[in-house]
């Protein structure tokens, strides 16, 4: 399989016509159903091969209506996988996972959570960049030009801690309810820590998380390219004791990320990189209305949250896409 290129540089489970067949008990739809056609060759997918795909990354078969589901969106012209693939950014699909489903497959939303350890969410992620891999054609240094890549790359999902929370979960604030079972993808960079051990007010925490998130992959980048912002539990609650609302959180840190154009004209600083100069004088948000999506998530203990950069997001880019996991 190595030498088939088969891999994505790690060992494979050999999809044995058995552990195939096991692995579609998970899902009802017919194993010659095609699903999607994958980029970057635009090769027809079917449940099948998805299969074989999941056995290969080690998926138990429960998760494979989350992985054909992750496939299902990405696949698509909104998210635009083929530019995600051929752009030198450092970024790929990046999952989110909501509803009941992330409980009973036992999806990691606590310590670690965007770390190793749990299958579930080791394995859903590998499985989707197994298939573009295999099916799709889209392997590094072909379509894939990235000029740095990150380990994500290999497979990035997680599940949002949706029982500890009061705040709609991010598949609510995109028009689902609670009691469905929804993924969203997202292409983005590596995450990046954010720490303030000391703001016990909600007022203080939100500056150093808006302080963070301007620089987000440019301090001198506004308006193109969406965020992610994981947010522990520890930071969380700095809210929720203040009663604040998801929707006052987004309002306060939108406000605070006004960018002052001058500052990042080409040239000023020293710098040449910037804004034309026809934009001086301006105040423009960071992120474009909805641009930056909010998820809790993480262990218990730490006063830590976490950034995803994205790409260039809009009509030219990708959208962030979300879709309900169908059994």
């Amino acid at each position: 399989m190595f030498e088939r290129s088969w891999t994505d540089g790690l060992p494979v489970v050999p999809p044995t016509r058995g552990r195939v067949r096991k692995m579609l008990e998970g899902t009802t739809r017919s194993p010659d159903e095609v699903v999607v056609s994958v980029p970057p060759n635009l090769i027809e997918c079917s449940v099948e091969k998805i299969a074989i795909n999941a056995v290969m990354a080690g998926c138990r078969p429960e998760f494979l209506p989350v992985v054909i589901a992750a496939l299902e969106t990405i696949c698509t012209e909104e998210f635009n996988m083929h530019g995600v693939l051929a752009t030198t950014m450092s970024v790929g699909p990046i999952f989110v996972v909501n509803g009941p489903i992330a409980r009973d497959i036992g999806m990691n939303s606590g310590i670690n959570v965007l770390g190793h350890g749990n299958r579930a969410n080791s394995t859903i992620g590998r499985a989707v960049q197994l298939v573009i891999h295999n099916v799709g054609g889209g392997g590094p240094g072909g379509v894939d030009r990235s000029t740095l890549g990150h380990m994500g790359k290999q497979g990035f999902c997680f599940s949002e801690n949706e029982l500890s929370s009061p705040w709609p979960s991010l598949a609510e604030s995109r028009g689902y309810n609670s009691s469905q079972n929804v993924i969203t993808a997202f292409t983005g960079e590596g995450p990046r820590l954010v720490m303030d051990q000391k703001s016990r007010k909600p007022e203080s925490l939100i500056r150093t998380l808006a302080e963070h998130l301007i620089s987000t992959v440019s301090s001198r980048v506004v308006v193109g390219m969406d965020a992610m912002l994981v947010l522990s539990p520890e930071h969380a609650a700095r809210f929720y004791e203040a009663e604040w609302s998801k929707e006052r959180f987004l309002e306060e840190i939108t406000e605070i990320m006004m960018v002052d154009t001058d500052n990042i004209i080409a040239g000023s600083g020293g710098i040449e990189e910037g804004l034309p100069a026809e934009m001086k004088g301006m105040s423009i948000p960071k992120f474009r209305p909805n641009g930056l999506l909010l998820v809790q998530a993480g262990g218990p203990a730490g006063l830590f949250s976490a950034i995803i950069g994205g790409w260039l997001n809009g009509p030219s880019g990708s959208e962030p896409t979300s879709k309900e996991i169908l059994l």
